[in-house]
């Protein structure tokens, strides 16, 4: 599916790597081993060479988002109203650490600048829903949810299947 990709630019050019990786990563959402490897070698290089760029990059993934994706916004307003204490609870709760994706794939818990919502501080987003002036203590309930959910959509697929 990423060879698709190759056809738009020329081969052996090495400064369409970036260009290149952007497109991979829009496909599936982000840098599949195999994807990394077809890249070199389209590009002549070694495949060290193209991870070295993957992993510079903090735009670019080697592991699928979790279905929930959690942001931790890290900016003034929400640092000065302890939103370190926010991602510690969240890192415990989810027991992975920013940048993490949790075993069952349901949550990715990431850190950003800012989310822009600074009158609500702190305040964290899961997938496209703010929770504003969150406190360590909701966090579990806010967790148990979006897993509540998940185990309501296994089994009404499993249900539908059947």
């Amino acid at each position: 599916m990423h060879k698709n990709i190759f056809k738009y630019y020329p081969a052996n050019d090495r400064s369409n790597l970036i260009a290149i990786l952007q497109q991979i990563q829009e496909e599936y959402g982000y840098l599949p081993e195999e994807a990394l490897q077809d890249v070199a070698i389209f590009l002549c290089m070694p495949l060290s060479g193209v991870y070295g760029v993957a992993t510079f990059y903090n735009q670019f993934r080697l592991t699928p988002l979790g279905k929930n994706v959690i942001r931790v916004c890290r900016g003034t307003a929400c640092h000065v109203k302890n939103s370190a204490n926010i991602l510690t609870a969240l890192e415990t709760e989810l027991n992975i650490l920013a940048g993490g994706t949790t075993r069952d794939k349901l949550f990715t818990l990431e850190t950003v600048a800012c989310i822009g919502a600074c009158s609500i501080a702190p305040v964290i987003s899961i997938n496209e829903e703010y929770y504003g002036r969150i406190t360590v203590k909701e966090i579990p309930k806010i967790i148990k949810k979006y897993k509540t959910e998940a185990k309501k959509e296994t089994a009404n697929l499993e249900s539908a299947s059947v």
